[in-house]
């Protein structure tokens, strides 16, 4: 949602932008390896930069690389590294600091959210003031994946101090309050003086949809995210607020850990698959803002989608033999909190009455927001989430 404010004909110079949002946390760290909501990301997508970032349309852009290309079988690929671009210290950018930045992402112990995109890399060496990378296998969708927002360049990698709060990106961390708000000022050394356009940015971070809401309408914002569905309608009668839509590639979902008990019994998945009304959640938890799901992470943004495969139907009767095969008995724990999507606390709620239907018994508890996505989400074997599109079918 954006507010009168923040409506100008085209874009200005100078003055703030503040964005009230919701997905931040006291946990939350400037360490891109550990980046896991919309927040951090948006801290990261501020003060960062990659070798590449992409378009709103999903165009590879150049960013540190100034260019890129691959062998003819794509298991090799050369990224050139810009002139020009320090770090906000005054330290050059350097294709070692590149390189270093991509193996502490290799590597295990940091736990980085880019692990799963660097395990098909064979080798990574510095030539001249090119990275060059090789390929386990042949990857034409290489260059997308180094538009990971985990993976900003730092000095040395951040192999020496990870949470320093230092890259190239345009704007430069000025406080950080994990879970409260984060300040930035344009970077006056960044390589690019057309992009940035606010002198300094601040993100408060709102995590009640009301308080985003009154904090929108009052002017103590700009910009939200995470508008819930239900009230968008209401919204759109209040002067000098405007809202944008967009289809996206991302889904919320409601994971369960298949190898942990009771979740890795294959006929309680599907009892629980074939005990959910997609189509209700679609109608009046989004709203008609969304889609059905299938199971699958890929849906019909991307181009493989798979438009033959035979949608799933909500078939209490199916799901009631599968339960009944599976041999479960008592109620299934459900986490949740509407930090994990706007209106997932009611989604839980509505999803327990459906599974009611097929004789599943459903315990829903809402958890606190703060600390959902490192105490819940990735711990807890059943929890609503959310996951963010991402270019390629593959890096889905």
């Amino acid at each position: 949602l954006l507010s009168t404010a923040a409506k100008a004909a085209g874009p200005v110079k100078g003055g703030t932008l503040k964005a009230g949002m919701q997905g931040g946390t006291s946990t939350d760290s400037l360490d891109p390896a550990t980046w896991q909501s919309q927040v951090p990301a948006m801290v990261g997508w501020n003060y960062g930069d990659g070798l590449v970032t992409l378009s709103p349309t999903g165009e590879i852009v150049p960013r540190v690389a100034e260019e890129f290309g691959s062998s003819a079988d794509a298991k090799t690929w050369t990224f050139k590294i810009r002139k020009g671009v320090t770090f906000h210290n005054g330290k050059d950018v350097t294709a070692a600091d590149v390189l270093a930045t991509l193996e502490r992402h290799s590597d295990e112990k940091s736990k980085s959210g880019a692990l799963g995109l660097m395990t098909g890399i064979a080798s990574m060496k510095v030539d001249g003031d090119t990275v060059v990378i090789g390929l386990k296998e042949a990857n034409a969708d290489l260059p997308y994946l180094m538009g990971d927002y985990h993976l900003m360049i730092q000095p040395n990698g951040g192999k020496d101090n990870p949470t320093e709060g230092i890259s190239c990106g345009p704007y430069k961390v000025v406080a950080n309050e994990p879970g409260v708000r984060h300040t930035f000022e344009k970077y006056d050394g960044y390589y690019n003086p057309d992009l940035g356009h606010a002198a300094t940015i601040e993100i408060i971070v709102i995590n009640d949809a009301t308080a985003r809401i009154s904090a929108l309408q009052s002017g103590q914002v700009n910009i939200i995210n995470r508008v819930e569905p239900k009230i968008v309608e209401l919204i759109k009668r209040v002067p000098g607020v405007t809202i944008r839509t967009a289809s996206g590639r991302g889904h919320y979902v409601f994971i369960n850990h298949c190898n942990t008990a009771p979740f890795d019994n294959v006929d309680l998945r599907l009892a629980l698959k074939y005990a959910m009304n997609r189509q209700e959640m679609v109608d009046r938890i989004l709203m008609g803002y969304g889609s059905v799901g299938n199971d699958i992470p890929i849906n019909k943004a991307y181009p493989l989608f798979a438009d033959d495969l035979e949608q799933r139907p909500f078939d209490p009767e199916k799901a009631a033999e599968h339960y009944k095969k599976s041999g479960h008995s008592g109620s299934i724990l459900l986490r949740t909190s509407d930090v994990a999507f706007p209106g997932a606390v009611d989604a839980a709620q509505l999803y327990q009455q459906s599974c009611a239907a097929a004789g599943i018994t459903v315990e829903v508890k809402r958890e606190p927001g703060d600390g959902y996505w490192s105490e819940v989400w990735n711990k807890q074997p059943f929890s609503t989430s959310y996951w963010g599109g991402r270019p390629t079918q593959d890096q889905m």
